[in-house]
C-alpha cells in the first residue's frame, strides 16, 4: 500500500460531538494494530513515511491507523476551544480504537506519539480504568515527557494560529521550515512531503469554518492556509506555571503506571524535553530505553531511515 484510506469515527464532546478522520494503512483485517498520534500543530500524515515502513516490517500483517486529531487535519473543528485538551483527545483515542476493534478485534495494540501524542500516549498507557480493548503492548514517546519545558511552551505559544495564507504550498512549506528547523535536516523533497498535507486551499478551509477564518482577512484565490484551527493554541497560551506544574505532577502519576515497554526518542537538542527529564523516565515508571539523534531538536520526523529503523525495530524484535 502506497497511499493510505481516509476513514472517520463519531466522538463525543459536551457541545454535541465531532467527527475524528484518521488514515489507515496496511490490512485492515489485522489483529495488529499500530496507533500514530501527531503533535500540537500536524495531523496523521506526518507518518507517512514510518507507517510504509512498518508495515513492510510486518509483511504487510498489521493495521497501522493514524488520526488527525480534533481540530486538525480532515477532522472536526471544536465549537468551544477550551475543550482543545489532553483529556478530549484521550477520550477521542479510546472511541476511536473501541470502533477498531469492533470492525475486527485487536489482539495486539502499540501507539507511537509525537510530543502532544506521547501526552496522549500517557493517558491511553497509564490510566488502568479507561475501556481499552487490550492494554497498550508497545508505546513510543517521541520527544515528551511528563514535565515540558516552559520555554517551548512558550515558542510554540508564540506562532500558534497566528499564520496568514501563503500563494502555494512550497511557500507554504518554507514559511514553515523557518519555524521548524528544529526537526533537524531534512532534504527539501521530504520537508516538500511533509508540508503538502499541512495545508488546504483557503475556499476548502472557508467553507469548514468561515466564523473562524474571517478575522484572518479576505481569501485570495489560490490561497493555501494551514490545516488546524487557529483556536487550538488558546489553552496551550492559557498555561500558567502553577498550571503547567500540577499537569506534570497528573502526568508523572501516569507515566509511573504504564507497564507497556516503552522506548523514549528525543532530539539532542529539544528544547521541550530536557536531557534531566529523559534520565528520570529510564529510572522510574517502565523504565523507557532512551534513544536521542543528533543534530535533532523538537520534534525527530520519523523520515529519517535510521529514526525509521530505530521505532520498526523496537516494535517487531
Amino acid at each position: 500500500m502506497t497511499e493510505p484510506t481516509l476513514h472517520d469515527v463519531a466522538c463525543n464532546d459536551p457541545q454535541g460531538g465531532h467527527r475524528m478522520a484518521y488514515w489507515q494503512w496496511g490490512d485492515a483485517h489485522s489483529a495488529h494494530v499500530v496507533v500514530c498520534v501527531h503533535g500540537l500543530t500536524r495531523q496523521g500524515r506526518d507518518f507517512d513515511v514510518l507507517a510504509r515502513a512498518i508495515v513492510a516490517r510486518a509483511g504487510g500483517d498489521v493495521r497501522v491507523v493514524c488520526p488527525d486529531v480534533v481540530g486538525r487535519g480532515r477532522s472536526d473543528w471544536l465549537r468551544d476551544p477550551a475543550f482543545y485538551q489532553v483529556p478530549v483527545y484521550a477520550a477521542d483515542m479510546v472511541t476511536l480504537i473501541a470502533q477498531l476493534h469492533g470492525e475486527h478485534p485487536i489482539d495486539t495494540l502499540d501507539y507511537v506519539g509525537t510530543s502532544m501524542g506521547g501526552l496522549i500516549g500517557f493517558v491511553l498507557a497509564g490510566h488502568k480504568e479507561l475501556p481499552l480493548p487490550r492494554p497498550i503492548r508497545r508505546f513510543v514517546a517521541n520527544d515528551v515527557g511528563p514535565t515540558v519545558e516552559p520555554a517551548a511552551i512558550q515558542r510554540i505559544g508564540a506562532y500558534v494560529g497566528k499564520s496568514g495564507q501563503f500563494a502555494s504550498v512550497q511557500a507554504a512549506a518554507d514559511a514553515m521550515w523557518a519555524l521548524s528547523t528544529t526537526f533537524g535536516p531534512h532534504t527539501p523533497e521530504q520537508w516538500r512531503a511533509l508540508s503538502q498535507h499541512m495545508v488546504v486551499p483557503a475556499s476548502e478551509r472557508s467553507a469548514d469554518g468561515a466564523a473562524k477564518t474571517a478575522s484572518a482577512g479576505p481569501v485570495g484565490e489560490g490561497a493555501w492556509v494551514l490545516h488546524y484551527d487557529p483556536a487550538i493554541g488558546v489553552p496551550l497560551r492559557a498555561i500558567t506555571p502553577e498550571i503547567a506544574a500540577q499537569g506534570g505532577a497528573v502526568m508523572w502519576s501516569l507515566y509511573d503506571a504504564i507497564e507497556a515497554r516503552t522506548l523514549l526518542t528525543r532530539g539532542a537538542v529539544s528544547d521541550l524535553l530536557s536531557p534531566e527529564t529523559a534520565a528520570a523516565m529510564t529510572q522510574r515508571g517502565p523504565r523507557a530505553t532512551l534513544v536521542e539523534f543528533e543534530g535533532v531538536g523538537h520534534a525527530p520526523t520519523f523520515v529519517d531511515p535510521a529514526q525509521v529503523a530505530v521505532v520498526t525495530n523496537f516494535l517487531f524484535d
